[in-house]
């Protein structure tokens, strides 16, 4: 019964050192999948035109407060007109930021929509790879949740990734 034990114990370590590892490189892959290009340009294009309309609307602001500001200056003013103005100013001010929330929002759920499935394929070639060679773990280095991994000891399958996601 101790001979067996002590088999046992003894080859326990050596299961460790059977088990693969394997890393790649998340921002090796992405930038040259035509998927991800595609998602980039829709999203830049979209966040593009936000700017500029936000851009359009603080100036048209901008032009209101001058000229509360120099209606404001005149002593002959009527007093309901500079109220109505500076309730516009407020309204205003509220609609340029409900404007940038909302623009934010929009971007981050189409960001979500673009990504979802770039990263759904990216997810598929991995467990794809990772099964096929038979890896206990496949860890993306660029993550930076890793403090440290030894190459030597792992496999880096980024090359294999981007063949099986049809990358040149």
């Amino acid at each position: 019964m101790k001979k067996i034990l002590f088999v046992m114990l003894m080859l326990a370590p050596m299961s460790i050192f059977a088990q693969k590892f394997a890393h790649f490189n998340m921002a090796d892959v992405l930038p040259e999948m035509a998927e991800y290009k595609a998602a980039s340009a829709d999203i830049q294009k979209l966040t593009t035109q936000y700017q500029e309309e936000l851009e359009r609307l603080q100036k048209e602001y901008q032009a209101k407060a001058e000229e509360f500001q120099k209606l404001s200056a005149d002593a002959n003013a009527a007093q309901a007109i500079l109220q109505s103005k500076g309730q516009d100013l407020q309204k205003m001010e509220q609609s340029i930021q409900d404007f940038y929330q909302a623009s934010q929002q929009d971007l981050q759920k189409q960001q979500s929509e673009k990504m979802e499935p770039i990263l759904v394929k990216i997810n598929t070639a991995i467990k794809k790879i990772g099964e096929s060679g038979a890896y206990v773990y496949v860890v993306d280095i660029s993550a930076g949740a890793i403090q440290f991994i030894n190459e030597a000891l792992s496999t880096d399958i980024t090359a294999q990734l981007k063949t099986e996601l049809g990358i040149k």
